[in-house]
């Protein structure tokens, strides 16, 4: 089967930092896997945060990984690198990679590929290893979110967001959201929020004062930061805990952390793109154990607001900071 693999393929390239018309088309030679990797044929591709920052040039990619955009993907297996047997040649994956997914062809660690639920096709499969990875390791994992607490997610029409709320309802917690219109709300309840907060008109730390009777959520995602932060803070209960995933407002910030203390609570956060393969697979692991049965089930789905060509990786972007809910996606072959 290798020697059907071509020597060059399509993938989309960077002319320097800057605004979505700096990702243009190009052609280039086929990554090889590496001792421990899969090559996989590239069907479909996520567009996600990171790489907008990436093209910003201001999330510059980790040392040893492919330069070329893109984090999550799902296609078939073509070739084996050294010391792999599974997945097997032939299989379809989705997988959480370090870069290299807007392109034809892109290599994966073996242990970081997981089965494409049945219930999906390769495009709504492609959507899912870096929102569900992400959503996973801060919901459960750091988070330590527990059946019966209160979860509020920032951005909940977001890819995180869509995945966290349907995470955490689906595993017993009671869900808040915020989005930035009544539309965006009425998504986020179908989703399973019992509750969504339009931010634009309405002050989500006293939302949720009332919501919870006055005591607190005890788990925040959060993606934006900046004066979000002290809010934050205030909007927690005792023994809560913030987790931060990004800085949409800025990471430098000013304010009172006496509430920290008074209330213990737990300020922490973390990024997934460093993490060890190790970390990663047992990540996997979990959601292979924990989540693909919802997924087969369709008790918890993707949700994808647009797919475009691989050519129109710029249009993408542009969408990226428009009005949109879910996921927009890449289609590759």
């Amino acid at each position: 089967m290798n020697e059907q693999i071509p020597k060059e393929m399509r993938f989309i390239d960077m002319n320097g930092s800057g605004g979505p018309e700096v990702l243009v088309p190009a052609r280039g030679p086929v990554p090889v896997p590496a001792e421990g990797e899969v090559l996989i044929k590239v069907a479909a591709a996520g567009v996600n945060g990171p790489d907008v920052i990436q093209r910003q040039g201001r999330y510059p990619a980790p040392r040893g990984a492919s330069p070329i955009l893109g984090l999550e993907i799902a296609g078939t297996v073509v070739a084996h690198g050294q010391g792999v047997t599974e997945p097997a040649i032939g299989a379809e994956v989705c997988a959480l990679v370090s870069g290299g997914g807007y392109a034809e062809y892109c290599t994966a660690s073996a242990q970081h590929c997981l089965p494409v639920p049945a219930s999906l096709s390769l495009v709504e499969a492609a959507s899912l290893p870096e929102t569900f990875f992400t959503a996973w390791t801060n919901l459960f994992e750091r988070g330590r979110l527990k059946p019966g607490e209160w979860f509020l997610v920032h951005g909940g029409t977001s890819g995180i967001g869509t995945a966290a709320i349907q995470l955490a309802s689906a595993f017993g917690a009671k869900v808040l959201a915020t989005a930035g219109s009544d539309e965006k709300c009425a998504f986020c309840e179908k989703l399973g929020a019992t509750k969504a907060i339009n931010y634009r008109n309405e002050d989500f730390v006293a939302a949720v004062k009332a919501l919870t009777e006055k005591r607190g959520v005890d788990l925040i995602l959060d993606m934006v930061g900046g004066s979000y932060m002290e809010r934050n803070i205030q909007a927690l209960a005792t023994e809560g805990r913030l987790v931060q995933i990004a800085f949409l407002e800025g990471s430098k910030i000013e304010f009172d952390f006496m509430p920290v203390m008074l209330k213990r609570l737990t300020v922490t956060g973390a990024t997934l793109r460093v993490r060890c393969v190790a970390e990663k697979a047992a990540i996997a692991q979990a959601l292979q154990e924990q989540v693909w049965p919802l997924l087969e089930t369709g008790r918890i789905h993707p949700v994808i607001d647009t797919v475009l060509p691989l050519e129109q990786a710029a249009e993408a972007h542009r969408l990226m900071a428009e009005n949109h809910i879910g996921k927009i996606m890449l289609r590759v072959t």
